[in-house]
């Protein structure tokens, strides 16, 4: 991770970043005398930035519209740190300071966008290692402390963690060595953590994960993350769930390769996104008490695998006919919202790489959600998700939708038509729920195919930091 510290007294020898507004009036900024002419023309032609470089100092100055929304600013401004992040590594060089010429405080926006482009997934090159040449930052903002930045660290290492066990392949990372991540991270952040083995699972009578669980050579887990600080503010657990496929052939629906299946590895990306969140909340100690289930398989077309016909009893009584062996995220997300149910939560939250119907509606750009939560708690998670640009969108959820997952030989079946395929996902997973709930739909933003900002390229870590935003707000 790129190093972020406060500005020290030889910072001027470093190259230079400047924050500064369109709108600026360049002779009050006190720039250099020789640059002034330049940024100006620069200005006038509508860059996005002015630039003076040679290999021992250089000049960037980067040009902000201030007209735009906080949040599109604080956005504009870490795309701005991508950018330059990615030119110093090409450039190879090491270290620079960053100041501000801007209305707020955005040079931690900057610290952070720079950070996030700094991650790297390395674990399997053996020859042609690319490290990162930009290796440390420093802030020339005084109202800045070093609790911000050690916030700053928590919160980028939370996302990297979440991005690193999405990036893994199923070679590696089984749902046992997912168990097993998850309790190195439960020891080094501070929360607790139960693994409840395939055994236990079928004592609970979890119909939904042991079906989709049958093709396959590995068991399933069933992990519980908790965190309850002494001076929690909420009196009932707040519950997130994330859906822990840790790999994706469709069962017996097969998917095609290209792709489709070739990237499945992915599609753990709920259970990244829960466990990278407690993590954050954990080293942060926020006073919230949060408890995280991950439901755990692979999805394989085994001897013993579950079929379209099969009707399944699941955790909460319910039957369930499935018609598609690839709609399996849903079985397993529906025990654990069942499970959900034991701690009488006063909202549960639950993120899933679902269904490709939510990418084709919105594409990478933002997450789809809907639920029962009260307007005001998915207001201020859009509020979030606008803070840390990954903005949400929220679907209909009306009762009409809901017909059309009946089944004829069941309570339900695992799908429905051919339209609003992500409505009704989330209509199915409203029947293992008794209390505010919201679904994520994350299948668009969870894992993307090219580098276009510090998001960067697969495992994107996506929900982790609107749920830290959310959870300090709490």
């Amino acid at each position: 991770m790129l190093k972020i510290s406060l500005s020290k007294d030889n910072a001027a020898s470093l190259h230079q970043i400047i924050l500064v507004a369109k709108s600026s009036k360049i002779t009050e900024l006190h720039l250099p005398k020789q640059d002034e002419a330049q940024i100006k023309k620069a200005l006038e032609d509508k860059a996005a930035q002015y630039q003076r470089f040679d290999s021992e100092k250089s000049l960037s100055v980067v040009f902000i519209d201030e007209t735009k929304e906080p949040f599109q600013i604080a956005e504009s401004v870490r795309k701005s740190a991508y950018s330059l992040a990615k030119f110093y590594n090409g450039n190879k060089i090491k270290t620079a300071v960053v100041s501000s010429f801007l209305k707020n405080n955005h040079v931690i926006d900057f610290a952070e966008g720079a950070a996030l482009a700094s991650y790297q997934f390395l674990k399997y090159r053996t020859k042609e290692k690319t490290n990162n040449s930009f290796q440390s930052l420093f802030l020339n903002e005084k109202s800045l402390t070093k609790n911000d930045l050690s916030k700053l660290e928590i919160k980028v290492s939370a996302n990297f963690l979440a991005r690193t066990l999405v990036n893994e392949p199923l070679s590696y990372l089984t749902a046992v060595q997912l168990s097993k991540e998850i309790q190195k991270a439960g020891k080094e952040a501070g929360f607790k953590v139960e693994v409840l083995d395939k055994k236990k699972i079928a004592s609970l009578k979890m119909g939904g994960l042991l079906a989709v669980n049958k093709g396959s050579i590995d068991p399933p887990t069933f992990t519980v993350l908790e965190y309850k600080p002494a001076k929690a503010k909420n009196k009932q657990a707040v519950v997130l769930v994330g859906k822990g496929i840790v790999y994706d052939t469709g069962g017996l629906s097969l998917k095609p390769t290209p792709n489709s299946m070739d990237m499945m590895k992915c599609d753990m990306g709920g259970a990244a996104t829960v466990i990278g969140t407690i993590y954050a909340i954990s080293k942060l100690k926020l006073p919230v008490h949060v408890v995280g289930l991950i439901p755990a398989t692979d999805n394989r077309p085994g001897e013993e695998a579950y079929v379209p016909g099969d009707v399944v009893p699941m955790m909460n009584g319910m039957n369930v006919e499935v018609l598609n062996t690839d709609a399996e995220g849903r079985m397993v997300l529906a025990d654990a919202l069942a499970y959900a149910s034991k701690y009488k939560p006063e909202l549960v939250l639950d993120f899933a790489t679902l269904t490709g119907a939510a990418k084709a509606a919105i594409g990478q750009y933002g997450t789809i959600f809907m639920g029962t939560a009260k307007e005001e708690v998915k207001d201020k998670l859009k509020k979030s998700g606008n803070s840390v640009f990954e903005r949400l969108v929220e679907f209909p959820f009306w009762e009409e939708y809901g017909q059309l997952i009946k089944s004829d030989v069941a309570d339900i079946k695992n799908i429905g038509g051919p339209e609003a395929g992500m409505i009704t996902a989330g209509k199915f997973l409203e029947h293992f729920t008794n209390y505010p709930w919201l679904h994520f739909d994350i299948a668009g933003t969870a894992y993307v195919m090219s580098e276009d900002n510090y998001r960067g390229k697969y495992g994107t870590g996506v929900g982790v930091r609107m749920l830290i935003d959310f959870f300090e707000k709490y």
